[in-house]
């Protein structure tokens, strides 16, 4: 069978902590039948760093507790950890000189959605499929629609903002949302409540952190 692999940056993993949906992990890795891999960079923040906010404790033990079962991993068995270093300094660079406004360039990834880009393009290389959960739009636009993002920031900053970079190379990085992992749960029935679970799950990702729209929502619910 195939090589496959979910990464995920930090958002996707931050939202099912937010809704107590961690508990899930393991039995969506079995459905999924495929890696669950994370980058150093994304444990800092979702590991590391909440470890030491008392509000965030609990939810940074359970996540540390599903990478020591090795439900999420990281990924150098199968790519040299210099290469993924190496490859997310080449995107943080590029990408945060993709955009400029008002003199001046925009710096608009994390370094923790930057080595997961990078970890999929590697991954790729490789042979493995691959997709990765983002739930924040800035990052997922630039992979799917770095024009649209261009008209975005140039609407909001109320100010014409160029492109200096040619991204097109993320185009073929396959992106999905914690909405869609949500709903792939949902219809292989690892959920037990039945009265509109999965539009309330829908909107339990929207309201804690996935950039998901009350039409794509609706659009769920249909299919």
């Amino acid at each position: 069978m195939k090589e496959k692999a979910i990464v995920f940056d930090s958002g996707a993993i931050i939202t099912f902590a937010m809704n107590g949906l961690l508990d899930i992990f393991e039995d969506l890795k079995k459905e999924f039948n495929g890696y669950f891999l994370i980058t150093d960079e994304v444990k800092k923040e979702i590991v590391d760093k909440p470890l030491t906010i008392k509000r965030f404790q609990f939810e940074a033990l359970k996540i540390k507790d599903l990478i020591e079962r090795r439900i999420l991993e990281f990924p150098y068995k199968i790519i040299n950890k210099k290469e993924l270093d190496n490859k997310t300094n080449q995107l943080f660079d590029i990408l945060n000189h993709a955009y400029f406004a008002r003199g001046e360039f925009m710096k608009i990834v994390s370094k923790g959605e930057i080595s997961a880009i990078a970890l999929s393009l590697l991954l790729k290389e490789k042979g493995i499929d691959n997709v990765v959960a983002i739930d924040e739009r800035t990052a997922r636009l630039l992979c799917e629609s770095p024009s649209n993002l261009q008209k975005i920031f140039s609407y909001k900053l109320h100010t014409e903002v160029l492109m200096k970079k040619d991204i097109s190379f993320l185009k073929n990085i396959k992106i999905i949302r914690s909405s869609e992992l949500m709903y792939f749960a949902y219809k292989t029935g690892l959920f037990h409540l039945k009265d509109h679970i999965l539009e309330a799950l829908l909107y339990a990702a929207k309201y804690k952190g996935c950039s998901i729209s009350f039409e794509e929502i609706e659009q769920m619910k249909k299919l």
